[in-house]
């Protein structure tokens, strides 16, 4: 049976957006007319969601983000509070950069996690199961179950998509306690091994 959406009454949902059932729309959310938000999301007070923005099904976007044209999110993503995505490169108030073509997409495949005051800069790929730390700036492509840190971001170390670290052995083997098998190839990007 179909949960409809709930929209606060403080929150505004432009007609046209499209919204999945059992989505959650909480105080002073904006969300354009052509937005696009699935199944089971959550969007936390004042978020706003861009024309041309797609959210995937069970996403968390916690307060105070702003997802712009070009922002797209897979499936279990978390947006952590106040974190921020860009979608122009060099932007100038004197020369104005604010149409679709100006915009670069940026993708935040699924199940990767972004922590507070994170920022993504456009045009870059967070991979599945990425994990962006609290205050870490992005300025490239984040390889699947990576943990990046910093500013600009780095490379940490990585995690299993339950957000347990991953450790390797000289194989490139890595066993979770829950028994999950990752391997690590030779260019240093890890996959989760088929049971």
């Amino acid at each position: 049976m179909e949960k409809p959406p709930y929209i606060h009454p403080t929150a505004a949902v432009d007609d046209g957006a499209r919204l999945g059932e059992g989505t959650k729309i909480w105080h002073f959310c904006h969300v354009y007319p052509k937005a696009v938000i699935g199944r089971n999301c959550i969007l936390g007070q004042n978020v706003m969601v861009a024309n041309g923005v797609e959210i995937g099904d069970f996403c968390k976007i916690q307060n105070n983000v702003s997802l712009y044209e070009g922002v797209i999110l897979e499936d279990y993503v978390f947006c952590g509070p106040s974190m921020v995505f860009t979608n122009v490169t060099t932007p100038r108030c004197l020369f104005p950069r604010n149409t679709s073509e100006d915009y670069r997409i940026t993708r935040v495949k699924r199940g990767a996690s972004i922590g507070a005051n994170a920022t993504i800069v456009c045009g870059v790929t967070l991979h599945e199961c990425a994990f962006v730390a609290a205050g870490a700036v992005v300025t490239h492509d984040v390889p699947p179950y990576a943990m990046v840190a910093g500013v600009p971001a780095r490379l940490i170390g990585h995690m299993c998509e339950r957000g347990e670290r991953l450790q390797f052995d000289p194989s490139g083997l890595a066993i979770t306690t829950y028994g999950q098998r990752y391997a690590m190839n030779a260019e240093g990007w890890v996959t989760k091994v088929p049971e």
